[in-house]
């Protein structure tokens, strides 16, 4: 199990550096999934996050980010939630009291990257409320540009029923 996350992480690392997204090579045109996209005009995807690892997520959020863009690129408008729930909802809060010292520079990063993905059109971003009762965490320190609701399982189950495709960071 430790392999094959350590091999998903190298993988996710490779894309996340590519900039205009996966290629062959620096000499070839940027990959396409156009057998995927056939027909698709809006690309909607709920990203389901419940990661509570701060060193882990941002690597995550610049996938997300390259997402969107690949999708613009492919001529996909991106309809992309990202809906946070678990140990992800204090990594999502402005109170860093929670967490030790040595993380609060990836806190800082993961709120820039959320910051950045919500200039992006057709991203929204959701928190667990369920969840911030559970962990502890105040509503009102969650990061700006992110609504609390009553349940991201709810949610989920509603984008889920809306055709949003559910791609779960865990």
């Amino acid at each position: 199990m430790k392999k094959m996350f350590a091999i998903w992480m190298i993988c996710l690392a490779w894309i996340a550096g590519m900039p205009g997204g996966a290629m062959a090579d620096s000499h070839q045109k940027p990959l396409d999934d156009a057998d995927a996209l056939k027909g698709v005009t809006v690309g909607k995807v709920v990203f389901d996050i419940g990661m509570s690892n701060p060193q882990t997520l941002p690597l995550y959020l610049k996938v997300i980010a390259q997402t969107h863009a690949d999708l613009e690129r492919q001529k996909v408008k991106p309809e992309v939630v990202l809906a946070f729930h678990g140990g992800a909802v204090k990594l999502v809060s402005r109170n860093r009291e929670a967490l030790p010292m040595d993380q609060h520079p990836f806190l800082e990063e993961i709120a820039d990257l959320i910051a950045d993905l919500q200039k992006k059109p057709g991203v929204r971003m959701e928190v667990c409320g369920l969840a911030t009762k559970l962990f502890g965490v105040d509503n009102a320190t969650i990061l700006p540009g992110i609504k609390v609701v009553g349940n991201t399982f709810v949610s989920l189950t509603g984008y889920h029923a809306q055709g949003f495709a559910a791609i779960p960071i865990y």
